[in-house]
This record gives structure tokens, C-alpha cells and sequence, in this order.
């Protein structure tokens, strides 16, 4: 009976997911991630985290949701779609698709407390925590875990219909039935992100040299970038979709139906004079609300700067 009643829950709690526009849904046990602690450590100790030190910082915590969240059971693994049906023009500077519309913090998160919100009324009190992007949370493993895909040799999280989707989770305290068999890993000898990666970022399969990477640069590196990238950057003013355009699986992915994901109508037209003399007041009506303005103005315009002057 207690076994029928958690895939009744979880069945409840998929359906709902689905119908509030998450993409897929799956369920994992809230334990300690024994698999993935060595590779964190030999990760950080390399030094792949460049200098986002805030990648070790709570290392249990991160392999541990039941540090993270006391009382957990399960971790609950959600997709939310944000390919986009149109795209900017090719010869301009490229902003990553993911950011094209408003920042999907929020919006991924709104919907994540709508499903949190259908669990407690629908099912019982719970008590948990929901996260998007916003905690030390290994949340591709746990996707992978709750199988909902595998990891690419690009090191995202990959599915049968592609990996262009945001990923949240709610760390709860209610059991659900879980099934753990790993997705097989359908990347076979395909390496085309491997060769495709401008700057070698991806130093073997599943393993991204974060501190090489195209995103984190444009993104999260405060400093000068370096000249030697100079002829590297790919067009590339804000992140990075080069490893994922190529992947094969994503010829197959769906586009999004999130009208908040929509960008600016100007952005997709921007040619590469638009962006030579991009104002400050112009980039604050194109990003309005969007995860571009992590970078501020000035991070934006050094990045364009550098993939723009010869």
C-alpha cells in the first residue's frame, strides 16, 4: 500500500509538473552523492573553476541535499525549455539563446513554487526548498539520476529531445518512488562538441575546463581577457551555445512556448554596427530584465570590444 501511495504521489506530482509547462519531471532519493565527490575534488583541484571560487565553497553541501535541506527525502528534477524559434542573425555578435528573453531565475522559479505549492495542498504538508540555479546543487547528476538524461561529452545534461532547458529542483521532505537506472548514455563516438569548442575547454568527455570556456570569460571573468583568445571567441559576446548547436540530438528539440523567454524584436536584428555603438540606453532596452545584465554595460561592451577591434 505505502509503495502504490508514493507512485501515486509521483504520478500526481509528474502530471502537474507537465501541465504547468515543465518539460519532464523525475524523481530521485535524497542522499549523499559518494559517485560524484572525487570527481569534484579532482575538478577543483585543477583548478577548472577559474576564478568562480564560489564553485568551492560547501563542497558537502553540494553532494549532500539532506545537509542542504534537513528532513529531505527526495529531490524532485525539472526541465523547462528555452530553445528559441527565431535566433539572431549569424554574423553578429551572438548572445547566448538562453538569455535572450528575461532571466529564467525568476520565471523558472514561479513555476517551481506553483508545482511546491500543488504538493502541499494536494498531496499533504511538506516542508523543502526549491532551486534554480541557486544553491550548491550538483543538479545535471541529479537529473541524471532521477533519469531524465545523460551526461553529453560537452557536460550537460542531454535527453532524447536535446539540452537546450533549464534545470530546478525541490528538495523535499516527502518519499516518492524513485527510478534510479541510469539513461543510457547516447553520445556514442560522436564528438563533434569536442572538436567544436573554440577554445579546448572540454579536456575529455564529460569534463569541462571551466576556466577555458567562452562563457565563463564573457560572464563571470571581472579581469582583462586575455589576447591569446583574442581569435577564439567565435563571435561570442555573452556565453556560449557552440557545444550545444552541434550536438546531434539537438536537431530534434521542440521550441519553447514561454512568451517571458521572447526576446527584444530589435535583438535579432542587431547587425554588427548595432552592436559597434551599442549605448548604454540601448542595452538596458534590449536586456531589460534578462540575464545579460549580470555583466552590466561595461562587461558587455568589453566583450564586444574584444571580439569586434581588430
Amino acid at each position: 500500500m505505502k509503495e502504490l501511495l508514493k507512485q501515486r504521489y509521483s504520478e500526481l506530482i509528474k502530471a502537474e509538473a507537465l501541465r504547468l509547462g515543465f518539460s519532464d519531471c523525475g524523481f530521485a532519493k535524497a542522499r549523499f552523492l559518494s559517485e560524484e565527490a572525487q570527481n569534484l575534488e579532482n575538478w577543483l583541484k585543477n583548478n577548472s573553476h577559474g576564478e568562480m571560487h564560489y564553485m568551492a565553497n560547501h563542497f558537502d553541501k553540494r553532494l549532500d541535499p539532506t545537509i542542504l535541506v534537513p528532513g529531505a527525502k527526495s529531490v524532485i528534477s525539472l526541465l523547462y525549455n528555452y530553445f528559441p524559434e527565431k535566433q539572431q542573425i549569424t554574423e553578429a555578435p551572438q548572445i547566448a539563446k538562453y538569455a535572450y528573453g528575461q532571466d529564467y531565475h525568476l520565471i523558472v522559479k514561479d513555476k517551481a513554487k506553483q508545482l511546491f505549492n500543488y504538493i502541499h495542498e494536494n498531496i499533504g504538508k511538506i516542508e523543502g526548498r526549491i532551486f534554480v540555479d541557486s544553491a550548491p546543487i550538483l543538479e545535471k547528476a541529479w537529473a541524471k539520476l532521477a533519469g531524465i538524461g545523460w551526461i553529453g561529452k560537452n557536460s550537460n545534461l542531454i535527453t532524447k529531445s536535446g539540452s537546450f532547458f533549464f534545470l530546478a529542483e525541490l528538495i523535499i521532505d516527502l518519499d516518492l518512488s524513485y527510478n534510479e537506472k541510469p539513461i543510457e548514455d547516447y553520445c556514442g563516438t560522436c564528438n563533434r562538441c569536442i572538436i567544436a569548442c573554440p577554445t579546448n575547454a572540454i579536456i575529455k568527455p564529460g569534463v569541462v575546463d571551466g576556466s577555458k570556456c567562452i562563457s565563463y570569460f564573457t560572464i563571470e571573468y571581472k579581469n582583462e581577457l586575455p589576447a591569446n583568445y583574442k581569435e577564439k571567441f567565435a563571435n561570442n559576446a555573452f556565453g556560449c551555445d557552440i557545444c550545444q548547436d552541434v550536438c546531434p540530438w539537438n536537431k530534434r528539440i521542440e521550441y519553447h512556448k514561454e512568451p517571458l523567454f521572447q526576446p527584444h524584436p530589435e535583438l535579432l536584428n542587431f547587425k554588427k554596427d548595432d552592436w559597434e555603438n551599442l549605448s548604454e540606453e540601448k542595452y538596458r532596452e534590449l536586456f531589460k530584465k534578462s540575464a545579460v545584465k549580470r555583466t552590466k554595460y561595461a562587461g558587455l561592451k568589453r566583450n564586444l570590444d574584444f571580439i569586434l577591434k581588430k
